[in-house]
This record gives structure tokens, C-alpha cells and sequence, in this order.
């Protein structure tokens, strides 16, 4: 020690190289702080900008199809569809006392036994009637189920009508050769493939708004919007249309309405406290102005919960309850044109299984 009491040059030195250890070290965690920082704001500002836009709606990472994509000049006139509703007073509610063939409001349920078929098809001939049918086969369910439900429906739906196949694909260039029957033609179009199958399944519902918009209102009075993963077992003919049209879900047709399973979350577009029946979003149609109605509805309800960081229970499902609640539809198909045939094996009821769920693919979707 120096007089005085004071550190020495060499305690000194050590002293010094020690503050400078500690200064770097300090700079050094400073500088990691700040790297990680950075990295989670290009990472999360990326991932925003990949699935969302400012306004919260989900955006792609290529643009969906466009008009140019299409045939349709837009100067045209839109069709209409010729009210048909007089058809429907020719049906026999009383051949069914097994199940309920009216809703309250007077809407016939359309259930094996009830309707000529025949009668059906001369009106809806003359009346030049046609249908445009959309489906999604987005990533692995193009493989696993788009071939099944393209021939099956060859075979079953909507025969003797002219019919396009819209359909939404994220690899359109693995959508097979199909033989088409007389007056029956597809359209595939591109559309992205979002990360979660619940976006997947709430974002057609802009599909299909734009799609009626640009070319389906010039060419098909009626448009069905149905589920990739079922297959058509039996007709599925022109009684099945009308002004709007929903399908009573196969799990819920029977039970007490308190076991309905309604979004309940007050926070969200699609609660609902009460309602009439519980429709499967797997199948709903009708004109295509109806169709537009309630796909705008779901979409705008959609994408105001998202701005309110919520989420409805059964997603589209839920926006399309809440839609037909304060929108009564004019026509319900009974659950033989959407039946699980997995599930209820046994149901007398059930005379003809129209539609029926596919037997999940586990082995492709999964693969």
C-alpha cells in the first residue's frame, strides 16, 4: 500500500482491467437486448403481415383469382332466378309422421317421401335452371376426397340441369381429368392456403362473395356451397332448391335446442341466446342474391370478432346459425342430403342418405 492508505498501480491496474470487463460485458448484454428485440419485431411484423392486413382481415401470400381469370362480361345483365315457391305447395307434408316436414314460419323440410321428383325436374327444365356448385380442396383434401365427390356427384346431383363445378384449390395444376356428363363443365381457381383450417373454412366465405359478384349472378340463378369431404349417394335433384336453403346438421336434429351448440359468448357477432334449428355449414344454397346476403353476413361478422381478438365456436358454422336465425330460410333439407352415416347407422328415419360425410383420410391428411 501507498502512504496515505491508497491502492497500489498494480491494484489499480487490475481494478481498471476489472471496470472494463464489467463495462463490455454490460455493452454486450445491452447490444443482445436489443437484437432480440429486433428480432421479434421483424418476426412478429412479418407474421402480421402475412396473415393479416391493418384492418385485421387476412391477407395472401399471392392473390386469389381475379377477373381475368374468368369468362363473364360484366356489361351483361344478372340472371334471376323464376319463382318456383308454387312447387312447393305440391308436397305431402302428412307422408312423414316420423319426423317434422314444416317449421314454425311455414318452411317445408324436405324429407324422402314428400315430393315428386319428376315434377321437380320438368319445372325447373323449363324454366331454364342452372347451378353453380362450389367446393374448396385446399392442400391434402384435394387428394383424399375431390375425386370421390366429383364423380359421385356426376352420378347424383342436380341431373338434367346444366351444373359448373367451381372449384377453390391451392395447387391447381393437381386437380385430376375428370369426364364431365352432357351440360356440365368446371372452373378451377386459385386460391391461397391460409396456415389454420379454421381460417380456411371463415375466409371462403370472401371467396364466394367474390365469385357470385364477378360471374356467378350473369350465368346461375341458383348456386350450393358444399363440403369437399362428402359423397353423393343418392339424388340430389331440383327439389333441393329454392330461395334459401339450409340442411338441418345430423347431430343435432333430434336433441333439445339447449344442446345446440350456438356461439354463447356475448363478446362475439355470431352469440346467440335462442334459435330455431342448428344448421350444418357443410351445405347451405339457394339464389345466388341470398347466397351473397349470407356470405357477407358471415365474413362481416368474421372479421368484426377478429378486430375484437374473438373467435366464434364453431367459426363460419356459428355466423351461419346466427345468419338463418334472424334470416329465416325458405326451404330446410332434412339430413338425408348431409347425413354421418359413421356415426347413426341406425336410424329409421333416415329412409335415403342423399349426401352422405366422407370417411376421414387420416392417411393422407396426415401423411
Amino acid at each position: 500500500m501507498e502512504a496515505g492508505g491508497g491502492p497500489s498501480p498494480g491494484q489499480r491496474r487490475v481494478k481498471f482491467v476489472e471496470m472494463q470487463a464489467h463495462s463490455q460485458k454490460l455493452r454486450f448484454l445491452k447490444l443482445l437486448a436489443v437484437l432480440c428485440v429486433c428480432c421479434f419485431m421483424f418476426f412478429f411484423e412479418g407474421f402480421k403481415s402475412f396473415y393479416f392486413s391493418p384492418n385485421g382481415e387476412l391477407v395472401e401470400t399471392r392473390e386469389e383469382f381475379d377477373v381475368d381469370d374468368l369468362s363473364v362480361d360484366p356489361t351483361t345483365k344478372r340472371v334471376q332466378a323464376i319463382n318456383m315457391s308454387s312447387l312447393d305447395r305440391n308436397l305431402n307434408f302428412l307422408a312423414r309422421t316420423d319426423v317434422p316436414t314444416q317449421t314454425p314460419w311455414k318452411a317445408p323440410i324436405m324429407w324422402e317421401g314428400m315430393f315428386d321428383g319428376t315434377l321437380y325436374d320438368k319445372a325447373h327444365l323449363e324454366a331454364n335452371s342452372s347451378v353453380a356448385l362450389t367446393v374448396f380442396a385446399i392442400g391434402r383434401y384435394l387428394e383424399a376426397y375431390l375425386k370421390n365427390f366429383i364423380i359421385s356427384a356426376e352420378k347424383h346431383f342436380m341431373i338434367g340441369i346444366p351444373v359448373t363445378y367451381y372449384i377453390f384449390t391451392d395447387i391447381p395444376e393437381d386437380i385430376p381429368d375428370f369426364v364431365l356428363g352432357p351440360e356440365r363443365t368446371m372452373k378451377v381457381l386459385y386460391v391461397p392456403r391460409h396456415a389454420r383450417w379454421q381460417d380456411i373454412s371463415m375466409m371462403r366465405m370472401k371467396t364466394l362473395s367474390k365469385i357470385i359478384d364477378l360471374e356467378i349472378s350473369y350465368t346461375y340463378p341458383y348456386i350450393f356451397c358444399l363440403d369437399v369431404d362428402s359423397i353423393f349417394e343418392n339424388r340430389f335433384g331440383t327439389e333441393a332448391l329454392g330461395g334459401s336453403v339450409a340442411v338441418l346438421h345430423s347431430h343435432y336434429y333430434t336433441v333439445k335446442q339447449d344442446e345446440f351448440t350456438y356461439d354463447r359468448n356475448p363478446k362475439s357477432k355470431a352469440y346467440m341466446k335462442t334459435g330455431d334449428y342448428y344448421y350444418h355449414a357443410a351445405l347451405f344454397g339457394g339464389t345466388w342474391q341470398n347466397v351473397k346476403v349470407l356470405v357477407d353476413f358471415c365474413y362481416n361478422g368474421i372479421m368484426e370478432d377478429k378486430k375484437n381478438n374473438v373467435e366464434a365456436l364453431w367459426h363460419d358454422e356459428s355466423h351461419l346459425n346466427k345468419y338463418y336465425w334472424l334470416h329465416k330460410p325458405t326451404k330446410l333439407l332434412s339430413p338425408e342430403y348431409c347425413w354421418d352415416v359413421i356415426s347413426f347407422i341406425n336410424r329409421t328415419e333416415i329412409k335415403v342418405a342423399r349426401m352422405t360425410w366422407a370417411k376421414k383420410r387420416y392417411d393422407v391428411l396426415r401423411a
